[in-house]
This record gives C-alpha cells, structure tokens and sequence, in this order.
C-alpha cells in the first residue's frame, strides 16, 4: 500500500506555511515549505523561493519528539511536479523495511 496521493493536498495547501504529517506502516513522514513561513499576508511575487521538504523517520515519535538524527529528508522543486515528485520519494521509503 503506497501513500495516498490525494493525501498530500494540492500544492497550494503548502504555500501558505502548513505542514503535512502521516504516517505509514511504522514510518512517519512530513511535507513542507521550505522555509518554513506564513506567507497568508505576503504576495506571491513577493515571497521567497521555497521548496518542498519531505522527512521520514520510524517510529512513533511525533516530529518534534523525534531524533532529528534518525530522520532523513529530500528537497523537492515547490510546483505540482515536485509535489508528485515528493510523494513518490516517500511512498518509496515507506515501503522499506527494518531488518
């Protein structure tokens, strides 16, 4: 079972500072603009490059209790293309297993 895409939201969900969490069959995950900001008062010509951030982990620690040492992550173009290109990417590392 891969993650649901549809999950992921659209690329505008992104834009204004929100991040995604999930999970799947053990692994944790979370999408997001990077930087990281609240962009709701800044206009779109205005804002800061950004790309989209994807983490995994394992585990059941939330992002924040998580060892940021466990985690990894990959910088994705912040478009749909990225998006579908980060969704694939974590779709991949949730189907790992531990040994």
């Amino acid at each position: 079972m891969a993650i649901d895409r549809k999950a992921l939201f659209s690329i505008t969900y992104y834009e204004y500072g929100e991040p995604y969490f999930g999970s799947d069959r053990g692994w944790r995950y979370r999408l997001a603009r990077e930087p990281l900001a609240n962009v709701h008062f800044v206009p779109p010509d205005k804002r800061e490059p950004a790309k989209l951030l994807a983490t995994v982990w394992r585990g059941t620690e939330s992002w924040a209790a998580a060892d940021k040492n466990s985690m990894e992550s990959e910088a994705f173009d912040f478009s749909p293309e990225g998006l579908d290109a980060a969704w694939t990417w974590l779709s991949k590392k949730c189907e790992e297993t531990v040994s």
